[in-house]
């Protein structure tokens, strides 16, 4: 990464993101080989990265597209997604959100509550339309992850209650304007433990039965995404183990003749293509630390600061500079926030004002997530 970087971009303002758009078409063909021989389908998750350069190389390859906001669905469809392959989630679509989808004519809304469930249904009767939809339901599972990205337990906001389920199909029955396609299910993000999905596979299998009792079938059933990277070794696990998560479901889940497989995959196709490039603005030197005062910010990645979460932090001007000690850092941003911290004693050559650093895994929500706190300009993108 070093000799690349520093030739193309060792003069560019920072900060900025870097996408490696060989590094995304070696994940794709990863992917493509592990789902497409089973005959799964797959939605790319947009929230992780909605860069035009990165959505065009996905949409390429034949994907289709998770969306979570109206906003995303138009992205989409721009983008050239086939709107035979894009589903509608979230748990707040506005009528304006839900109307634009309706008129578009989009795969199917992954519906998040009874009250949803009535007011897609009002919207497609006023517009004359029949609106397909998947029954997102809670399967109370645990995705031994971090609390904000945990999804599929019952004190979480998303999904229907498996004790509301009955509840629903009545008024699914009632409505002259729905067509009940699948069901769908989410449990969280950066799932690495894969024993989570195996008990997904056997919640779905106890839901699927209970659907088969009620002479109710549906065409699809959707188990969203939530494969997680390792953030800890970029390099060494650049390609997440596709054939092992898919061959996982293909063991264990019990699907119906002619049913489909659907999965929502977004963090493990686009995270490892990416680092933030950023440089040393100033070295402070502390009594008990040394602070790495960088151009970047929790402006530019959010995630250490919201998730505490770990990324690989590099000196990439002094990485062929074996005859430097090493040092610990604290490797912060410039925001008005003690909680603008990218990570606490990194062992870095010894680092100056000036040094291109490298924050890792950064393809996934972090461009996304980024915001004009403290009036901060949007950093750049760049690809390689």
């Amino acid at each position: 990464m070093r000799s690349k970087l520093i030739e193309k971009f060792g003069e560019l303002e920072t900060p900025f993101y870097y996408y490696d758009l060989d590094a995304l078409e070696e994940n794709l063909k990863a992917l493509h080989a592990a789902y497409s021989k089973r005959g799964y389908e797959v939605h790319y998750a947009m929230k992780a990265n909605v860069n035009d350069g990165v959505l065009s190389a996905i949409q390429k390859k034949g994907l289709g597209a998770d969306c979570v906001s109206g906003n995303e669905v138009k992205k989409a469809i721009e983008i050239g997604f086939s709107k035979n392959d894009i589903v509608f989630a979230g748990v707040g679509k506005t009528d304006k959100e839900i109307n634009y989808a309706l008129n578009e004519d989009i795969f199917c809304f992954n519906v998040e509550s009874t009250a949803e469930l009535n007011v897609i249904n009002d919207l497609a009767y006023a517009q004359g339309k029949e609106a397909r939809v998947a029954l997102r339901l809670n399967p109370n599972i645990s995705a031994n992850t971090h609390a904000y990205i945990t999804t599929g337990l019952e004190d979480n906001k998303f999904g229907i209650n498996f004790w509301e389920l009955e509840q629903a199909i009545e008024l699914l029955n009632d409505s002259s304007n729905l067509k009940l396609e699948g069901i769908h299910f989410h449990i969280g993000s950066q799932i690495t433990d894969l024993s989570s999905f195996k008990n997904l596979c056997n919640k779905v299998n106890e839901i699927q039965q209970w659907f088969f009792d009620h002479n109710i079938e549906v065409d699809h059933v959707n188990v969203g995404g939530g494969l997680g990277i390792d953030y800890h070794q970029p390099d060494e696990q650049a390609i997440p183990d596709y054939e092992s998560y898919f061959g996982l479901f293909e063991e264990f889940i019990e699907l119906r003749p002619n049913q489909k497989l659907h999965f929502e995959l977004g963090r493990s196709i686009v995270g490892q293509m990416g680092s933030l490039i950023t440089r040393v603005t100033y070295i402070k030197k502390g009594i008990s630390t040394n602070f790495a005062i960088l151009d970047a910010g929790m402006t530019e990645l959010i995630r250490p600061a919201l998730y505490q979460s770990h990324h690989v932090i590099q000196n990439i001007s002094k990485a062929h500079r074996d005859d430097l000690p090493l040092e610990k850092y604290d490797v912060v941003g410039p925001i008005c926030e003690s909680s603008d911290s990218f990570g606490k004693a990194i062992l870095l050559p010894e680092t100056e004002r000036g040094d291109l650093i490298a924050i890792r895994s950064a393809g996934a929500y972090a461009e996304v997530m980024a915001s004009s706190y403290n009036l901060r300009e949007k950093a750049q993108v760049f690809f390689g």
